[in-house]
């Protein structure tokens, strides 16, 4: 596995993700603009994700996408802890605790490795068990 490709793209899926999450708030479609943001961000997760996945795999086709989607995971973490949290949440009277322990992020995590998983096995994982027939 080549981790700093895949913590690279890992980077720019969180950049563009927190960028969508941030925006949303100047649209206001929904009463609740902090529903409306995670909605936002749940949604553009899958395309953005799946670009990554398609991007990573242009080069590695051995890494299973469970891997690669966790190493995506793991960097949005990071750059959560270390950006986000301290930058967006704190100052809206939130907390470390609030935001990892928030069902949303675990669900966000979840849907960033299942749609790694899933490109994967529809577009590396089928290749391998054509070649093995």
């Amino acid at each position: 596995m080549n981790y700093l490709r895949a913590i690279g793209i890992g980077i720019l899926i969180w950049i563009v993700g927190v960028s969508v999450y941030n925006l949303s708030f100047y649209i206001s479609i929904l009463e609740d603009a902090q529903q409306q943001a995670n909605m936002l961000l749940f949604t553009a997760v899958i395309p953005l994700v799946w670009f990554g996945a398609k991007q990573y795999y242009k080069k590695d086709a051995k890494t299973h996408g469970y891997w690669v989607g966790q190493t995506f995971f793991l960097t949005a973490t990071a750059l959560d802890a270390l950006i986000t949290v301290p930058v967006f949440i704190i100052p809206d009277g939130g907390s470390y605790y609030q935001f990892f322990t928030d069902l949303g992020f675990w669900l966000i995590g979840f849907e960033i490795l299942a749609i790694t998983v899933l490109y994967w096995y529809i577009k590396t994982g089928a290749k391998k068990q054509n070649q093995t027939i």
